[in-house]
Order: C-alpha cells, then sequence, then structure tokens
C-alpha cells in the first residue's frame, strides 16, 4: 500500500446533514410549488429515506434526476448555466448548490476527529493522499474543515465533468485518485 484515497462526505467531514438539508430545502420548495400548481398532494422530501436512496454520492444532477425519477416527474434537462430559479434538472440542481454554500459558510463544516488523525497518521506513514468526491464543492469543505493542506490531490465533481469521469458506483474517480498520486490502482 502507497497511497490513501478519501471520500469527503460522511467520512472525512460530517457534510451528509449539510447536504440533506440543502437537497430538502430545494426539493421542498419545488414539490411545494409544484402541488399548489397541480392541485396534487405535497409530498415533502425524506432527508433519510429520499436522501440516501437517490441523491447521496451521485453528482448533483444525476440526484436531481434519480429523486425526480422516484416521484414519476419529469423535467427539461436544461444547461449546466441555467440559473437556480429555472425550473429545469440543471435549475434545481444549481439551486441545490446555491444553497449548501450558504449553508458551508453559515455552519462551517466539521471534520470527523478520528478521521483527520487516520490521514495524518497515513502522512506521517508516507502514504500519498487524495480526496475523492462527487461533490464540486469539495474543496470549498476542505478549506472549510481546515484539512486542505492534509491531501496531495482531489479528484472531485469538478474533474469528473471536466474529464467525463462517471461518478459512484463507477470506479473511474477511485481510479483517476491512483494516477493522480502516480500509483497504481492496487497499491492505493
Amino acid at each position: 500500500m502507497r497511497a490513501c484515497l478519501f471520500d469527503l462526505d460522511g467520512v472525512l467531514t460530517d457534510t451528509a446533514k449539510v447536504h440533506a438539508a440543502a437537497w430538502k430545502e430545494m426539493f421542498d420548495d419545488y414539490l411545494r410549488a409544484r402541488a399548489a400548481g397541480t392541485g396534487k398532494e405535497y409530498v415533502p422530501f425524506d432527508e433519510d429515506r429520499d436522501y440516501g436512496t437517490y441523491v447521496d454520492g451521485k453528482p448533483r444532477y444525476d440526484g436531481v434526476r434519480s429523486f425526480l425519477a422516484s416521484r414519476r416527474i419529469e423535467l427539461a434537462e436544461g444547461d449546466p448555466d441555467d440559473p437556480p430559479t429555472k425550473q429545469t434538472v440543471s435549475g434545481l440542481g444549481n439551486r441545490k448548490n446555491e444553497i449548501v454554500l450558504r449553508m458551508i459558510r453559515e455552519q462551517g463544516v466539521d471534520a470527523y476527529p478520528g478521521s483527520l488523525r487516520y490521514v495524518e497518521a497515513a502522512r506521517d506513514a508516507g502514504l500519498r493522499r487524495a480526496v475523492v468526491s462527487s461533490s464540486s464543492n469539495t474543496r470549498d469543505v476542505l478549506v472549510a474543515a481546515g484539512i486542505e493542506d492534509l491531501f496531495e490531490a482531489r479528484i472531485d465533481g469538478v474533474v469528473a465533468e471536466r474529464e467525463h469521469l462517471p461518478g459512484k458506483p463507477a470506479p473511474d474517480t477511485y481510479l483517476a485518485g491512483a494516477k493522480a498520486l502516480d500509483v497504481p490502482p492496487d497499491a492505493a
């Protein structure tokens, strides 16, 4: 073993609760307005069941698509630069991103003490270290938690989009993490 590849949300940092709250705020606003416009019953986003089943660990727009499909809601894809107010997959994803960034700025992010001790021990043992996350906000989270300097490489949603890497459960981002650290996958 020559390198360690760490997921971010729920492994290094306690951001899952921030992401779940941001997804809930965004989807509840959307679902409430949709129900009012269609006359159908408003069923809120469930932070436990819906978050874990449909959006956790997925790239943002994939999470939007997955949850909407679970409710049999079809929306136009839109464009990645859609404003957060636009009723498209991209618009809703951008609204969620706007909310989560606000929450990170206002509330900060906690790093798990045990995880930090492990990363520091890996560093002290001479192991290479990378963060691998589907989040496009990985750098913001690392900075907010004060742990950005513990990692030599970052494979995140920005890199995945640029390199056309599929998100989890596909292994591509982790393979890219090993490559970024210049180690074969079986040494990470």
